[in-house]
């Protein structure tokens, strides 16, 4: 490493990686710096290549650092000290590697697909915090390879509820001939992660996903709830099938998330689930762990499931109970057997006042 308090160069990967203001606060409350956000990626490098490495990849960027009065940007508000980046930044070097895809809209884009760790570095000197990989490599954009199943705390529940529904998932995914890697969200949710094989569309992975979701809410239905409504979910665990959506996208193992102590997505193992709380994985104690445990999801590469059982289980589904499609996110086109979305309460004044 070489340079001064405006810009040091790091060499990572055979590759120049500068990294301007490295002295910039971006924890204050954790004494962060932009440097130690950079060192962190780099120390957990093989991990979150593992979790990156050739995938159409959002960043998430607060160039600024995080802070607790830091404002997203958003689709309604464009003004925020952060920002989601989907296409690849004009100025980026000519070893950073784009994967060209496409948005539900139709519109395209380049988005960077990370080969290396360097690439990675040069994401967090833009202030990258959390990558948020598409499940799809990027020879093949239109076939996910991964099911990722969101167990998403709803109001008066917490990580602790997600936990307690975890081993059913494990359990039921055993029942269709498929294993799961879970990890911390970084935040109250579990995440758990199921390598597939690239044969099917996204309708095709989203639809078996639901099918899942709903087996999982009938066997435990005081705990687990399929409705996109939030008025509807009640304190139960939500899984959040829309995630399986194009574009939709779940922050990476090993990622940063914005909240004051530095927390990242932490890949642990099916035993330790229980014994564990987001607090304990952050930047300052991640590092250790991995140089002590390695990349807990490095499994995931070496197996690729079938889904054939669980489009068996949706069909079964709509033969015996008539559920077909649920709603897809907001700001999707309407699509090709999705019900009527329209939030339900909204739906009943809307026919009492017709009727």
């Amino acid at each position: 490493m070489a340079g001064s308090k405006d810009a040091v160069v790091l060499q990572v990967d055979g590759l120049e990686v500068r990294v301007s203001n490295p002295e910039k606060p971006y924890f204050a409350e954790r004494g962060l710096r932009k440097i130690d956000v950079v060192e962190y990626f780099l120390a957990v490098g093989p991990g979150i290549l593992g979790a990156l490495r050739d995938r159409p990849t959002t960043l998430e960027r607060w160039p600024g650092g995080y802070s607790p009065d830091a404002k997203m940007a958003t689709r309604a508000d464009g003004h925020g000290d952060a920002f989601y980046q989907k296409r690849v930044p004009k100025n980026a070097p000519d070893w950073v590697p784009t994967a060209h895809i496409r948005f539900p809209s139709g519109r395209t884009a380049d988005e960077i697909a990370p080969d290396s760790v360097a690439v990675v570095a040069w994401c967090a000197n833009l202030g990258t915090l959390t990558f948020h990989p598409w499940p799809v490599g990027k020879d093949d954009v239109e076939s996910p390879d991964q099911i990722r199943i969101d167990l998403d705390p709803q109001p008066g529940t917490d990580f602790s509820d997600a936990v307690r529904v975890a081993p059913h998932v494990r359990e039921l995914l055993h029942e269709f001939g498929m294993e799961g890697w879970p990890k911390t969200s970084g935040g109250r949710g579990v995440h758990v992660y199921v390598p597939i094989l690239p044969r099917w569309t996204f309708t095709d992975v989203r639809r078996a996903v639901i099918a899942f979701g709903r087996e999982l809410e009938r066997r435990l239905p005081d705990q687990v709830t399929m409705s996109w409504w939030k008025e509807e979910r009640g304190e139960k665990i939500f899984i959040d099938y829309n995630q399986m959506a194009r574009d939709r996208t779940i922050a990476s193992a090993y990622s940063i998330r914005p909240r004051p102590h530095a927390p990242v997505s932490a890949p642990v193992d099916w035993d330790e689930l229980p014994d564990v709380h987001p607090t304990d994985f952050t930047v300052l104690t991640m590092p250790a762990r991995f140089a002590a445990v390695g990349d807990k999801h490095a499994g995931l590469a070496d197996h690729a499931f079938g889904i054939e059982p669980l489009l068996e289980l949706a069909e079964r589904q709509a033969a015996d109970d008539g559920l077909g499609d649920l709603p897809y996110p907001p700001d999707y086109p309407k699509m090709p057997g999705e019900p009527m979305r329209v939030q339900p309460s909204r739906a009943r004044r809307s026919t009492s006042q017709d009727s």
